[in-house]
């Protein structure tokens, strides 16, 4: 399992590279001039002086290679530089950010394993039953709602018209119910569909077959070989959707004014504030990054096959 891990590690290597090269040139091949966009962002005449003495401050007179190489050592050491609009450090301004964030989307992981397994589950063992049709509905028009359009009739009805919970907003525990379960909606759709295929595809596994002819009890071959292995597929989409809850929640943050760092990537993006957009994407790509290393590590340990490289 050690070697499992060491090689996983050594991998990540060119990935995180080749993120850290798109992340540079994303920013500093793009047709507004950085420097430009500087002035702007502390209001000040983009003068052609101004500009050159903005392109010395920030850097931009240098070579690319040489760019890139300054950045990359800063980012190793955690320093992306300073936002240009409120002039505190990238990483500062992410970490305040985040743990909104990281509320919102374990709130909205909850909620997925609520809705997702048990009408996955239930959908399956009653095939072609009124449960099994109704399941599916729930999961097509979860998976065709729109997040932002979800989130608008949710604060309509439960917050304008019944005052259940918050419009917007973080505070109490009330406030994240609304976001989250928007959040989650459309990924508890698409779970549902593929625990309900995995389960009745498992079900005609020869394993299963030989558990019921010697006799074996209907709830254990359930538990040992149908859920199991059902569950691997989910598991692993789970690591990689976790790592979407975390990063791709801004428009559910924007919709309920969630001060996570999806909205303060929004924010960024409308003033172009160039530090504050690589940071974030750097910081999301190793999060992305790392949830698929510990959905491997999990997966190999529940599958000896996947740590054997068999599969």
């Amino acid at each position: 399992m050690r070697s499992f891990i060491v090689r996983r590690l050594i991998s990540l290597i060119p990935v995180v590279l080749g993120i850290s090269v798109v992340t540079f040139l994303l920013v500093h091949l793009m047709p507004v001039d950085p420097a430009q966009a500087y002035l702007s962002v502390v209001k000040i005449p983009p003068t052609d002086e101004a500009i050159a003495a903005a392109r010395i401050e920030l850097g931009l007179n240098k070579p690319l290679p040489i760019r890139y190489m300054e950045w990359m050592g800063n980012a190793l050491r955690l320093d992306f530089g300073k936002s240009y609009v409120t002039k505190k450090p990238v990483l500062e301004e992410l970490m305040y950010a985040f743990p909104a964030t990281v509320q919102l989307a374990s709130f909205a992981f909850a909620w997925l394993v609520v809705i997702s397994i048990p009408l996955g589950l239930l959908s399956a063992l009653h095939k072609n039953s009124i449960l099994d049709h109704i399941s599916r509905l729930i999961s097509f028009a979860g998976a065709s709602m729109p997040s932002f359009w979800l989130g608008f009739i949710l604060i309509y009805i439960f917050s304008l018209k019944l005052g259940l919970f918050p419009v917007m907003g973080r505070g109490t525990a009330r406030h994240v119910i609304l976001p989250s379960f928007t959040l989650a909606v459309g990924l508890a759709a698409s779970y549902i569909r593929l625990l309900r295929a995995n389960i009745l595809e498992n079900m005609r596994h020869q394993s299963v077959l030989y558990a019921r002819a010697r006799g074996l009890k209907e709830k254990l071959i359930l538990g040992r070989y149908v859920l199991k292995n059902s569950l691997l597929p989910i598991l692993n989409a789970f690591g990689i959707n976790f790592g979407y809850l975390l990063t791709g929640s801004f428009i559910v943050e924007n919709v309920f004014a969630w001060p996570g760092i999806g909205r303060l990537i929004t924010q960024s993006i409308f003033n172009r504030d160039y530090p504050m957009i690589q940071g974030y994407v750097i910081f999301t790509a190793v999060i992305f990054v790392f949830s698929n290393l510990i959905v491997d590590v999990l997966s190999a340990y529940l599958d000896p096959r996947i740590r054997k490289g068999e599969i």
